[in-house]
């Protein structure tokens, strides 16, 4: 199960679905190499995003685990 503490590396290397996920919230361009260091939680911060917009995400990603 994801949630907000796992950090970005764990999230792609394990879900690869979260990159384009997380390309589409604007939260990293994993795509073209930046380099990712942190928790979800910080990375989506950094962007702007509240608490409760980071528990929306954490719950989407999860129903995307189990739709996998």
């Amino acid at each position: 199960m994801i949630d907000k503490t796992i950090t970005i590396e764990d999230l792609i290397e394990d879900y690869a679905f979260s990159v384009n996920f997380l390309s589409k919230k604007g939260i990293k361009c994993i795509a073209c190499g930046e380099p990712i260091w942190g928790t979800l939680e910080e990375a989506c911060l950094e962007k702007n995003y509240t608490q409760k917009d980071i528990e929306a995400f954490v719950n989407e990603l999860n129903i995307l685990v189990k739709n996998q």
